[in-house]
């Protein structure tokens, strides 16, 4: 699985504006596209900040489909927003959620040694998800990756902003313990927390 990620920052007064186009065009925008297996749109309305994430099924759905929206997004957008980041990734594991318009919403990215990607698949498949699974009104994660250039992401959705709030002890806790393991390999280099907007994204495949 392959996603699409969009890092949109507006001024704050015109966050809701932007949510607006975006919740209401851009699923039924994608929808029409082959391969698109779903979307999470994420807000911090306070500081001005939107993050969204398409799902697609092959990396050539991705870019196809990029081709083809581009210039479309750009121009639905471009009222709103002061800049707009768009990023390719693999999405290298995951635990689904569920559909959900409100939530929680905490984000982390990362830089790694390419060479050791899959070794940081690996600890998040094998002692980070299985414990973040464990932490209350945890509702699910992925973890996003370039490997090429190093670069990775994990965002973990909790059922309401409480669940969020409560939860900073638990993940700080989980987080120190994992970039112990990868010391020298890893770096934490961004720590963000936003409001579930929407959220459908895929089920693993097997």
């Amino acid at each position: 699985m392959f996603v699409r990620t969009l890092y949109i920052t507006a001024d704050p007064a015109d966050v809701g504006a932007a949510l607006d186009v975006i919740a209401k065009a851009v699923p039924g925008m994608l929808a029409e596209q082959a391969g698109f297996q779903g979307i999470g749109i994420f807000a911090d309305r306070a500081l001005g900040k939107i993050a969204t994430g398409s799902w697609w099924e092959s990396e050539q759905a991705l870019k196809d489909s990029d081709a083809r929206l581009r210039d479309r997004r750009m121009e639905m957008l471009a009222p709103f927003v002061s800049t707009i980041a768009a990023a390719d990734l693999e999405a290298v594991a995951y635990s689904r959620p569920a559909a959900a318009t409100t939530g929680g919403f905490r984000l982390q990215r990362m830089m790694f040694d390419p060479a050791q990607a899959d070794r940081i698949v690996r600890a998040f498949q094998e002692v980070g998800l299985p414990r973040l699974e464990a932490v209350a009104g945890f509702r699910g994660a992925s973890m996003l990756m370039d490997r090429r250039r190093g670069l990775a992401s994990v965002g973990v959705v909790y059922q309401d902003l409480a669940a969020l709030e409560a939860s900073r002890g638990e993940q700080a806790a989980i987080r120190r313990a994992a970039f112990t393991q990868l010391e020298g390999v890893a770096q934490l280099i961004a720590l963000e927390e936003m409001e579930v907007v929407e959220l459908d994204v895929p089920t693993p495949s097997a």
